[in-house]
């Protein structure tokens, strides 16, 4: 798959997708070629210069990964588990662990293994996981590159409202600068980075149905204020004890925002080269959907209402009915509230489910990105009305990291 054309058609037309794939017995994935080309340049187009570390846990698949960071504009990737870093850093060399770990075997093989040492950075938030990983490693062998967390929530009311993923308890620039003094001390460690993921602004829709968007845009409005000089002052600090190669934010749902901080020297995206439904809701930027997994119709309970066989998909987060994966083709398909999107059957309803027969195809997109990829061992790429290849998932490659 390449990426790095320009940009081509919108999307691929539904009757090229139906056409290239009707071959196929479902359950299988799809991703549009054209739709994530358009979306790959258009998340380089708003990080405005700004480099875009790939988000890998919104992918999933090794040769999609591979063929983003052929993009001009996208370097380097932002990993979810230390084993999982391990596995891509044999092939890439700037990987970032997103996520502090206690993977004692795979501290124990970083810290064997100059090269990997030199291609992967970890996440450290609190002494206690820097005491952790100083026990496991030991004193001597390759310097271990350390990225600190800063918690980039917004807190109101004096810290009793919190607006934000519950992540790093490092929140005050004073706070980043004692522990990146005591990254420092240790002579094993080496502090390289800086990341804050603000989940409240790149993670939560701006234009949702409904009065609760104009809150959101109130939140994120003042998030993305107190943030920028927070943000800044702590860079500052941390500078003030070690240099930083990096500094990361942002995500796709707020790549111009974190890109126009001068204190932000790279953004993180993954999802928006899928598109999945979370990102349908943005006034910032409106992605091409890309994924899609399709399903067949095993019964026909009656008249007004076709089973597909599968579609309990469900995307991680707060439980509720924006979890649940969404029927897109044909068109005007919805769920049944008593049953929802089942393990092993889904009923839908809609104005011409009584044209469906046994064994025709129907079309969902996921909630959520890479999450979609943990259900399938390979994922079928098409473009125009040819299906140009079918490669693994991590599934698919017998890795399942979380």
């Amino acid at each position: 798959m390449t990426l790095t054309q320009p940009d081509g058609p919108a999307r691929t037309p539904w009757v090229d997708l139906l056409a290239a794939t009707e071959h196929l017995d479902p359950p299988f994935a799809v991703l549009d070629v054209a739709a994530v080309r358009t979306n790959a340049h258009q998340l380089v187009s708003r990080a405005a210069g700004k480099p875009i570390r790939v988000a890998s846990k919104s992918i999933r698949v090794r040769s999609v990964i591979r063929d983003a960071l052929q993009v001009p504009g996208m370097s380097g990737i932002l990993a979810f588990t230390l084993p999982e870093a391990l596995w891509l850093a044999e092939e890439h060399e700037d990987v970032v662990v997103g996520y502090p770990t206690t993977h004692r075997a795979a501290l124990r093989r970083l810290a064997e293994d100059d090269e990997l040492a030199s291609r992967v950075t970890l996440m450290v938030d609190s002494p206690d996981h820097l005491d952790l990983t100083a026990a496991v490693v030991g004193p001597d062998g390759p310097p271990i590159r350390i990225c600190l967390e800063l918690d980039v929530s917004l807190r109101l009311a004096g810290g009793r409202v919190h607006l934000g993923a519950r992540r790093s308890p490092v929140h005050a620039p004073e706070e980043a600068a004692a522990l990146a003094r005591k990254v420092a001390a240790h002579p094993r460690f080496e502090l390289v980075g800086l990341m804050g993921y603000e989940g409240q602004i790149a993670g939560i829709g701006d234009n949702q149905p409904g009065l609760r968007r104009f809150a959101v845009r109130e939140m994120q409005r003042r998030s993305a204020a107190e943030l920028a000089e927070r943000r800044a002052d702590a860079v500052a600090a941390v500078r003030s004890v070690a240099p930083l190669e990096f500094v990361n934010g942002g995500g796709t749902g707020s790549l111009e925002l974190t890109a126009a901080e001068p204190a932000v020297t790279e953004v993180a995206a993954g999802s928006g080269l899928f598109a999945p439904r979370l990102f349908d809701f943005y006034t910032r930027f409106r992605p091409q959907p890309a994924a899609y997994f399709v399903l067949s119709v095993v019964r026909r309970p009656s008249p007004e209402h076709a089973t597909v066989l599968g579609g309990g998909w469900i995307a991680s987060g707060a439980a509720g009915k924006d979890r649940l994966p969404t029927p897109v083709w044909p068109p005007d398909l919805s769920l049944v509230d008593q049953e929802g999107a089942g393990e092993v059957q889904t009923p839908l309803v809609g104005p011409r489910v009584d044209e469906f027969g046994l064994g025709d195809h129907v079309w969902f997109r996921h909630t959520k990105a890479g999450e979609l990829c943990e259900h399938v061992d390979e994922i079928v790429l098409v473009e125009g009305d040819r299906v140009v290849d079918v490669v693994p998932t991590y599934r698919g490659e017998g890795k399942t990291f979380l």
